[in-house]
């Protein structure tokens, strides 16, 4: 039977008001026990880039379907937040120094052009606690917004330069994004507000951590996001689109 997500503010509650107060809503970590000594613990650190449409919990889903062994998500993300802000945080660092997990992703916003300097200096400060804690960092990129599209190459370069410095893993999403559209410009990535992810957005940022953690392809996982109670079932043209995009960014992008 599949374990309940360890976030527990998620699920009925976050997905009906995630679409209402998408600048006020936050979602902190709230789990006492923390990551068993032979889970596969991941620790997401961010924003409602990483929480918009409980992306954390999907990414759990596939990762349990995927027969790898006992797995543990968790997160501490706030609406706004940038690295800065988990830094002067001392919840964020007690929770990475608590132990435990195997892999700390770290993201701020675009961070394209005035955010850069900050995701550079917080990544490398945060690695350094990550590193005490025995976890690998990782920095998970994110997308400009729809406006921003120009901006996409500089949020590349800010987060591969970010995970470069620190020796971390990247999470590519923001190239699957591209490589989805250049597959299928008509994909929904967007939510109504043009920056945060629509579901299939999500689904996709799960796509190419999931790829990485389990060493599994997407692209034989079946048309569907798992959800809370059910699953979101995709075209055959959709999932082949996405599940592509994600081994294409991770080939290219990733770092071992």
């Amino acid at each position: 039977m599949r374990q309940t997500y360890r976030v527990r503010t998620r699920s009925r509650l976050l997905r009906v008001l995630v679409p209402l107060l998408s600048v006020l809503w936050s979602c902190g970590s709230s789990s006492p026990e923390g990551p068993g000594e032979d889970d596969l613990a991941i620790l997401l650190i961010g924003n409602s880039l990483t929480y918009w449409n409980d992306m954390p919990d999907i990414l759990e889903r596939l990762l349990e379907d995927a027969d790898i062994g006992p797995v543990y998500v968790d997160m501490q993300a706030f609406a706004n937040w940038g690295l800065i802000d988990h830094w002067e945080d001392i919840r964020t660092r007690n929770l990475i120094e608590s132990g435990g997990w195997d892999v700390v992703a770290l993201q701020q916003g675009p961070s394209a052009t005035e955010g850069r300097p900050s995701l550079l200096q917080y990544s490398a400060l945060f690695a350094a606690e990550i590193e005490a804690a025995g976890a690998r960092t990782a920095l998970y990129m994110v997308w400009p917004a729809e406006d921003r599209s120009f901006d996409f190459d500089g949020v590349s370069d800010s987060y591969r330069t970010a995970a470069e410095q620190v020796d971390g893993l990247l999470y590519p999403a923001g190239e699957a994004w591209r490589a989805a559209w250049v597959r299928d410009p008509t994909l929904e990535l967007y939510g109504p507000d043009r920056f945060h992810p629509s579901l299939l957005g999500s689904y996709l940022v799960a796509l190419v951590i999931y790829e990485q953690l389990s060493g599994k392809d997407p692209r034989e996982l079946p048309p569907e996001i798992p959800i809370p109670g059910g699953k979101v079932v995709l075209s055959q043209s959709v999932a082949d689109a996405v599940q592509s995009a994600a081994v294409e960014a991770n080939a290219q992008f990733a770092r071992p």
